[in-house]
């Protein structure tokens, strides 16, 4: 294990009670050893989308699926990014995520948005991740906790690349009240 480091992942889900789920994540990733959550974003209402080859950089709304809930969070960690994406993946798998075809509803999904300032270019890890930077999804939750966050890639903080943005899909904090 390594000092202890920085690290940012993205949470969603968009099967069964997803806020719940995205608790569980979040409590399943505290418990885990070598990690300490520090802060956590708002749970956020979030349109279903996806990259569309065919349309190039361009999202398309993904038609007869549940809306995400999306949060982010940062942590503090010891393990390396291949060993925390393995933990990541564990929770997933308690969690009851089936990997099927990209673009699928699932019922948690983890991602490694951000490690130290790292860039990292392996088969199985790519950080920060790719699309992180086309998607308000994982902004929006991102700049409530970290706004001035640098991108080692752009070298544009998350606000910046949040008020770039072409994407317009909905992205709305989650209230629970509201809610039937």
């Amino acid at each position: 294990m390594l000092e202890s480091v920085l690290a940012y992942v993205g949470i969603g889900s968009n099967l069964g009670d997803s806020p719940l789920m995205c608790k569980e994540a979040l409590r399943h990733l505290s418990a885990a050893p070598g990690v300490k959550v520090e802060r956590v974003s708002s749970l956020y209402k979030t349109q279903p989308v996806i990259v569309s080859p065919a349309q190039g950089p361009h999202m398309e709304v993904l038609q007869n699926q549940n809306w995400f809930i999306n949060a982010a969070a940062e942590i503090r960690t010891a393990w390396s990014p291949a060993a925390l994406l393995h933990v990541l993946q564990g929770i997933e798998e308690k969690l009851g995520k089936v990997r099927s075809f990209p673009g699928a509803p699932r019922i948690i999904d983890l991602d490694l948005l951000l490690y130290r300032q790292e860039i990292i270019r392996e088969a199985d890890l790519i950080v920060p991740h790719p699309q992180m930077h086309k998607r308000r999804f994982v902004l929006e939750p991102l700049c409530e906790i970290a706004s001035y966050l640098i991108h080692p890639a752009f070298g544009v903080s998350m606000r910046g690349l949040k008020d770039r943005l072409d994407d317009c899909h909905e992205v709305e904090i989650f209230n629970i009240g509201k809610e039937g």
